[in-house]
């Protein structure tokens, strides 16, 4: 019999009325996916874990923690790489986790307007085939693109392989639904374009990371389809010449889809991970792959077909070049970069960090990086990758222990001594909250916590993220 007293477990009573009993977890081993990170490097503990199936169910939710002074942790797929999405150890009382899974309904794609309307569990795979099939395209794409879910890239403006064409997250969005601590419902879905009445708050929404409210369902914004594109990977001997690629290899009639450059121990990983070998002629210290839109044929890349045997190009003689035209030699080509977080994390607990810096600055700042991460006592294994054409590094450590933040904090501060952020799109989350500083003003900071102030008033959602 349930002792109503303890709060607790009258807290689960509550919410079983409004949800279900069977989607208030608390056998610790159902809950064990909720309470650890995909990296493994950030895990918590939590009082249980509730799957609400509407909004309205949210609503009830959030009026039940509040009116307990329960802290609540809004997760999706719970892919993200900064503690974001978990809860923190200790801490009383226990938080719930708020699973938005069941949220995951597919509007019907309007035509007229190219945008559609999806719960925030959908996951971005699902969206991406709404609309394909459709006629459509949704702008923004990642390698975990079958993980994670609309709202957690919405909470997080995550960016992904095609910024440099379509936009981060918050580009796409042209309508949000959301639910604030108290149980108040936001909903403004129409989906216009002009609407200057006030506040963008579906903006203020996108980066936030579960620090205002829950994100039940978005607007979305589609794309027509590019058509067949081109895919080539290029070795390149610097990170100077890598950008160079992005001009030099490029038919400027063309539109670039993407732009990503990997390290030579990184393309490595993910060749003896898939099972394949290296996919160029040469070895070289970086890859660069490069993706146009082109009608398939490589004509968007300068000197069109004649870049399969390196004859021109704009580089030296000696480029070593592989062309994709097909879909399934793209897909080949592109593992080796959408392999780099999983091949790293094959090794065991790894650390994962996520930066930006302004294009003119990527070379000198890349390439730091990598003496500094190269020089660690500890380090093992390592790779300096990531988004070419938005200024964005990705830093993968195997080495260093989990709990050594020493490394995490010289490769920041590396990055804002370069005018750069500490989060270029996976969040702040808790892993950077104390270095929020490098990059944000103390008035901008001020601000921040004056809206988080104005929500959240009892500092109930997701505790410890973005502002530590």
């Amino acid at each position: 019999m349930t002792d109503i007293a303890n709060p607790v477990a009258e807290l689960r009573v509550a919410l079983a009325g409004i949800v279900g009993a069977e989607h208030v977890l608390t056998d610790p081993a159902l809950m064990e996916q909720y309470v650890v990170d995909w990296s493994r490097r950030w895990r918590g503990d939590a009082e249980l874990v509730v799957r609400p199936g509407s909004t309205d169910e949210v609503a009830g939710v959030l009026r039940a923690c509040s009116a307990r002074g329960v802290p609540v942790v809004t997760q999706g797929g719970n892919t993200g790489l900064v503690g974001g999405s978990v809860p923190a150890a200790g801490g009383d009382p226990l938080p719930v986790v708020l699973s938005t899974r069941r949220l995951d309904h597919l509007g019907d794609v309007d035509d007229l307007s190219g945008q559609v309307t999806v719960g925030a569990g959908a996951t971005l795979g699902d969206v991406q085939r709404h609309a394909a099939a459709a006629g459509w395209h949704y702008g923004v794409d990642l390698a975990a693109r079958d993980s994670a879910t609309i709202g957690g890239t919405v909470a997080t403006n995550a960016g992904g392989i095609h910024v440099v064409a379509f936009g981060m997250t918050r580009l796409q969005i042209v309508g949000i639904e959301a639910v604030l601590p108290d149980g108040s419902v936001l909903s403004h879905l129409a989906g216009m374009l002009k609407d200057n009445t006030g506040y963008d708050l579906g903006s203020l929404f996108c980066g936030s990371e579960g620090t205002l409210g829950v994100i039940t369902a978005v607007r979305l914004r589609l794309h027509r389809p590019v058509g067949r594109t081109s895919v080539a990977l290029i070795g390149a001997s610097t990170y100077a010449k890598a950008i160079d690629l992005m001009s030099s290899a490029v038919d400027p009639s063309v539109r670039l889809i993407a732009a990503e450059v990997t390290d030579e121990q990184g393309m490595e990983l993910a060749a003896q991970m898939n099972g394949v070998a290296w996919p160029l002629a040469q070895r070289h210290p970086l890859v660069v792959l490069l993706e146009v839109a082109d009608g398939g044929d490589a004509s968007g890349f300068m000197a069109g077909a004649e870049q399969i045997d390196g004859r021109t190009w704009g580089l030296d003689d000696d480029a070593d070049v592989v062309i994709g035209l097909d879909a399934s030699e793209q897909a080949r080509l592109w593992k080796f970069r959408e392999s780099q977080g999983e091949a790293f994390t094959a090794l065991g607990i790894t650390h994962k960090l996520d930066v930006s810096v302004p294009l003119p600055s990527l070379a000198a700042c890349a390439e730091e990086l990598r003496a500094i991460v190269g020089a660690w006592p500890t380090m093992e294994k390592f790779g300096v990758f990531g988004h070419l054409a938005d200024g964005n590094i990705h830093v993968e450590m195997f080495g260093p222990d989990a709990d050594d933040l020493e490394i995490d904090l010289a490769i920041l501060e590396c990055v804002a001594r370069y005018g750069g952020s500490v989060s270029a799109e996976h969040g702040v989350g808790r892993a950077k909250a104390g270095e929020l500083h490098l990059c944000r003003s103390a008035e901008e900071l001020a601000a921040m916590r004056a809206i988080k102030g104005a929500w959240d008033p009892q500092g109930l959602m997701n505790p410890g993220v973005v502002f530590g």
